[in-house]
């Protein structure tokens, strides 16, 4: 009896130390890393390597603007070494549960938009938070990153940088790939279902005429449908980009109302569970959203 009473005893004192649904990875000595949402998760980790912990609170499939948490995230985003996050409303929740944060707390979009001209040159960017999907925006976001892991764990300060400096590298490929795939096409308006791409349309020297504001799950007035689909037919357009993890009925009527096709154009706010298990990247699904713009506007 005393031998069992004494391995229960042992079995509840690792479990406390342990701490359940994961946490015992917290106590391996590398850094707690929490990211919002998967861009920011991606940089991380790939800046971090095995050298940090990285915990995404946006799971697969979710759409990050709705992001509510729950006690678990709130009590790792309060034991994080750095948090890593977007500012100015656009995870209200994640932004409000950061006052409680002990360690380093990164807003990126505040960070990388003071690197962009003074205006940024559009009205409508002044508010935009999709600062990711232009590659030398994200680009500068990596950097960001190494710069925060390096101050929060120094002795790793080589390796951040090295690994920040070989995502970098894709990253120029990428920005590369899009400047010589965008060059010369026959139209150089994307219509899109929701405004995530003003950054992207900016800095290959393209037009974006979205049917949504800002908020994906905004709903655009009947008005404002007739309006576009008489300039879609106007102006050649052939395709109506859609969305991963938001409805594609809007754009679809759209694209019915103006008899054109869809296809998808993906924000990167976060991967689907399917794109999730295939692997996919951030990198890789930029690739993929080149050459749906290059297809719908004709680009050789």
């Amino acid at each position: 009896m005393r031998r069992v009473v004494a391995a229960v005893v042992l079995m509840i004192a690792l479990g406390a130390c342990g701490g359940g649904d994961g946490d015992e990875e917290a106590a391996d000595g590398r850094p707690q890393v929490v990211a919002a949402f998967y861009p920011l998760f991606e940089a991380a980790q790939r800046v971090g390597g095995d050298r940090v912990q990285v915990r995404n609170l946006t799971p697969a499939g979710a759409e990050p603007h709705d992001l509510e948490l729950n006690s678990r995230q709130v009590d790792r985003i309060e034991d994080a070494d750095v948090l890593i996050f977007l500012g100015r409303g656009f995870q209200p929740a994640l932004e409000k549960a950061a006052d409680r944060a002990k360690g380093a707390k990164v807003d990126l979009l505040g960070e990388v938009r003071s690197l962009l001209p003074a205006p940024v040159g559009d009205a409508d960017l002044d508010i935009d938070p999709h600062v990711w999907l232009d590659p030398t925006l994200m680009k500068a976001m990596v950097a960001r990153v190494a710069t925060a892991l390096s101050e929060a764990d120094p002795p790793n300060r080589t390796t951040y940088e090295a690994n920040a400096a070989a995502y970098s590298r894709e990253l120029d490929d990428l920005d590369a790939s899009f400047r010589q795939g965008l060059a010369q096409c026959d139209r150089r308006v994307m219509v899109t279902s929701h405004d995530a791409f003003g950054y992207l349309a900016r800095a290959y020297g393209l037009t974006q005429d979205a049917i949504a504001g800002l908020a994906p799950e905004s709903e655009p007035t009947p008005q404002r449908l007739a309006e576009l689909a008489a300039k879609v037919r106007a102006d050649g357009t052939n395709t109506i980009f859609y969305e991963t993890l938001v409805s594609p009925k809007v754009a679809q009527t759209l694209a019915r109302e103006a008899g054109v096709g869809t296809a998808v154009l993906d924000p990167l706010e976060g991967l689907s569970e399917d794109d999730a298990k295939a692997g996919k990247t951030y990198v890789s699904v930029m690739r993929e959203n080149l050459a749906a713009v290059r297809q719908a506007l004709g680009c050789r």
